[in-house]
């Protein structure tokens, strides 16, 4: 199976169908309000803003995995997310993205993109040492780390690259504009 056999359910619970999305650039992330991490949405404002006329797609998926931090229903969400951050890109259903509940679209997206690691830095050494208290494995296995990990799929359907949430953003855009 590809991305495009996939689908997901928007905050309203309504099928939305991966295969809707052929021919653009995606990144999809899984978020949380509540976050160290949750600014995150600034700068995925400012590339949608930047890229979205040019056929690219954010693909937000909330997750309460972890610590808790994005506790709110799915339409508190997006109200947070527009009045806070004036998103114009569309919160799907919260959901799992790690265990047996994870949604489809997540296992396969971790299946072509393992973790590579946190990167450099006092939050990729913060990350590190929150993590071993977590999974004493987490170097070793593909599942997801934190919130505002995200996935970048270029206009063929291939993931291309995945993102821990200590990777520089401005690096993200960067990525991004390599497949625009």
């Amino acid at each position: 199976m590809g991305i495009y056999d996939y689908t997901l359910l928007d905050g309203k619970g309504n099928e939305v169908q991966m295969a809707d999305y052929k021919g653009k650039v995606l990144l999809i992330v899984n978020t949380a309000t509540g976050c160290g991490f949750t600014p995150h949405y600034k700068d995925l404002e400012e590339i949608y803003e930047k890229y979205h006329e040019q056929g690219f797609e954010i693909i937000d998926v909330p997750c309460n995995q972890f610590a808790g931090q994005a506790p709110e229903s799915d339409e508190e969400i997006h109200e947070f997310c527009t009045l806070k951050y004036n998103t114009q890109f569309p919160q799907f259903k919260k959901s799992d993205v790690n265990g047996e509940n994870a949604i489809e679209l997540f296992k396969y997206l971790k299946s072509q993109k393992t973790f590579e690691g946190f990167g450099k830095g006092p939050k990729a050494l913060a990350m590190g040492a929150l993590l071993k208290k977590i999974d004493k494995d987490y170097k070793n296995n593909s599942e997801i780390k934190w919130n505002f990990t995200k996935f970048l799929v270029d206009r063929d359907g291939n993931v291309v690259a995945r993102f821990e949430p200590t990777f520089d953003m401005k690096k993200v855009d960067e990525e991004v504009s390599k497949l625009i």
